[in-house]
């Protein structure tokens, strides 16, 4: 299928992106790590791997912040709707998301990014870390060492990725 408009993608798009609340997966589709709106909101599009035009650009809205913020709004006013029997984003997380006016902070960004949860075994203060890795290290035959990393933007929080390296 060759998708041409705006309107049409903005569509497709929020159908695919809705697909894993209506399953019943994740409460709000930034949570899903395997759709756009996931690996848009959880690594910031690294490497600009996938457009942030949303069908967007063609009615001028200009600077992908801007895009995606409304591309959030659409997506969670959409998802709001219930469907014969398929799950919606409940209207409690549709109201906290408009007080915010469907903004992504850096802590939100933080928090939808689930490479940390699934790549990363141990997160949390340097002490932590530290401790924990000491107790855990020989489950996973590690060959050194490791040094924990601190999370960008978070001051104070520390992470250990790949424990069996």
């Amino acid at each position: 299928m060759v998708v041409e408009k705006g309107e049409t993608l903005i569509n497709c798009l929020a159908y695919i992106d809705l697909n894993p609340v209506r399953a019943v997966l994740v409460k709000r589709p930034e949570e899903c790590r395997w759709n756009s709106i996931g690996y848009h909101v959880q690594t910031g599009n690294r490497g600009n791997f996938l457009s942030l035009d949303f069908g967007l650009r063609e009615f001028g809205v200009k600077g992908d912040k801007e895009r995606l913020r409304r591309y959030r709004r659409f997506l969670y006013e959409t998802g709001a709707v219930e469907k014969g029997n398929a799950a919606a984003i409940d209207s409690k997380t549709v109201r906290q998301e408009r007080a915010k006016d469907f903004r992504i902070s850096r802590m939100d960004r933080f928090k939808y990014r689930t490479r940390y949860f699934t790549d990363s075994g141990i997160i949390g203060g340097r002490a932590f870390v530290i401790d924990t890795y000491q107790r855990v290290k020989e489950s996973f035959r590690a060959k050194k060492n490791k040094i924990p990393k601190p999370v960008a933007g978070l001051n104070g929080i520390y992470s250990l990725k790949r424990l069996t390296e």
